[in-house]
């Protein structure tokens, strides 16, 4: 790997990454005018910018490259690109007091769009804190990377590498021919659609904080939120249903929502990931709705149907908001949960998880096995939709399925090594490694990843990190080739 060219690339990121510091300084600035206590915390995002913007400043000019991107330095970009922004994101929790591993994995719990969280008591903190650690999730929610695609001129000659490294998804939804002109469609979307949410939650009766904070933390499949009650906090059916439908739209596949304005009005109909998608959100809702009714967990099945599709989607996409305490809930209801854990939402979208595209090849693909025990010459190819699977691409997807339980499996071990009770662990570690947020027991909704040791939250701080950029970015860098010239 040509450390040159990385480094330059990785100075380049970290420096605007500093300016961006200035907007919750910004801020924070705002509310200190009101109340004075608040503006500690505007010299706290000035120092970050400054020690931000000057080691990227010094990375990008002592390593100065004309090198093409390769493989390696597209994967050694990408990986480093989120640890670093993870690190020198910490430095706002860092200078606030926070322990720095606790910094850590807060600043990786947003940037990765988690929403695992260590603080214990939310309302405490600044507001330019916590809209730091809701901003980071939405720049994360949809990519580092492809923001940098977009607006900088240099990383878009190698826009399909890091395009590739960043999302190695089983199949590349390309737009325009030119990577860069694809990212800045994706990101248009994905504005357009924060401006739409935050426009909704103002009329449903939120302060402009309020529904800008959650509006990133929304459509980036966060789930971080300035209030300790996260979406509870404001009981309000209207603002619940707004929460709900934004979900549903931001585990979807971006690349489908521009399709469908400009393309195709058709699009959701004809795409199999979405009819499945939304074939496992209703039947998950349904079955979820049945168990807490029928056990006596809620009255009414109304109010049963209100918390399931609220708490469904969270789970499935990502999310991680609550508006309940689902560690009440009986076993039944809470496995439901535990299983869309490991699903995820769609490719091209910000939830995170194995994705649903993977579950229905790999479905399509135990099929095809068990019609070839009744006819063994049969040749019949994979379709997702109108195109071909090609072979090497289900190799990929078995490749990544195996990964994902070796780290899963893994991860669990070593917190049950730490004391941990076993439900406790796995669902921590499905929680981090899918970017889900809360899991069950010690980390559920109404808990914190506080109780965790230190070790632990460096497994979790990786788990978060290798989940997010999906397994392979971030293994690759395990091989000893990889750091050859």
């Amino acid at each position: 790997m040509r450390f040159k060219v990385v480094l330059n690339t990785l100075g380049i990121i970290l420096k605007y990454l500093g300016v961006l510091m200035l907007i919750p300084a910004l801020v924070g600035y705002y509310y200190s005018r009101q109340d004075p206590a608040q503006f500690p915390s505007v010299m706290i995002f000035i120092y970050s910018f400054l020690i931000t913007t000057s080691v990227g400043l010094v990375l990008q000019y002592t390593n100065r490259s004309s090198g093409e991107f390769r493989n390696r330095e597209s994967f050694g970009i990408v990986a480093f690109a989120w640890l670093l922004a993870a690190m020198f994101g910490a430095l706002p929790f860092l200078m606030s007091g926070v322990h720095p591993v606790d910094a850590l994995f807060e600043s990786m719990s947003g940037i990765t769009a988690t929403g695992a969280t260590i603080m214990t008591d939310i309302e405490s903190h600044s507001k330019a804190l916590l809209f730091w650690r809701c901003f980071i999730q939405w720049l994360g929610g949809m990519g580092i990377i492809m923001l940098f695609l977009a607006i900088l001129p240099k990383l878009g000659v190698a826009g399909r590498q890091l395009f590739r490294a960043e999302a190695p998804g089983p199949t590349e939804d390309k737009l325009k021919p030119r990577l860069k002109e694809t990212a800045k469609i994706l990101w248009m979307v994905y504005v357009v659609l924060s401006a739409i949410q935050f426009i909704a939650l103002l009329a449903a009766g939120m302060g402009v904080y309020d529904g800008l904070t959650h509006t990133f933390t929304t459509i980036a499949c966060g789930g971080f939120s300035p209030h300790a009650d996260s979406i509870a906090a404001f009981n309000s059916p209207l603002i619940e249903g707004i929460i709900v439908f934004f979900m549903f739209v931001a585990g979807a596949n971006f690349a489908l929502h521009y399709r469908l304005i400009y393309v195709d009005h058709r699009s959701l109909l004809k795409d199999s990931e979405f009819k499945f998608y939304s074939f496992i959100v209703v039947s998950a809702a349904a079955v979820l709705t049945l168990t807490l009714w029928m056990t006596g967990t809620f009255e009414e099945i109304g109010i049963s149907f209100r918390y399931a599709i609220f708490h469904v989607l969270s789970i499935l996409t990502g999310t991680g908001y609550s508006t309940y305490d689902y560690n009440t809930w009986p076993d039944s209801s809470r496995m439901v949960l535990f299983m869309l854990m490991f699903i995820g939402g769609s490719a091209g979208s910000a939830a995170g998880g194995i994705k649903v595209v993977r579950l229905l090849l790999m479905l399509k693909y135990g099929y095809r096995e068990l019609f070839r025990l009744l006819q063994p010459k049969l040749v019949r190819p994979i379709r997702l939709g109108n195109r071909v699977v090609h072979e090497d691409v289900m190799n990929s997807i078995f490749s990544f399925i195996i990964l994902y339980i070796l780290v899963f499996m893994t991860s669990t071990f070593l917190l049950s090594l730490m004391g941990i009770e076993v439900v406790s662990a796995a669902s921590a570690s499905i929680a981090t490694l899918g970017n889900i947020g809360p899991g069950f027991d010690l980390v559920g909704p109404s808990s914190s990843f506080s109780a965790i040791p230190v070790l632990g939250k460096l497994v979790l701080i990786a788990n978060m990190w290798i989940g997010r950029l999906e397994i392979f970015t971030v293994l690759v860098l395990l091989i000893p080739g990889f750091w050859r010239e």
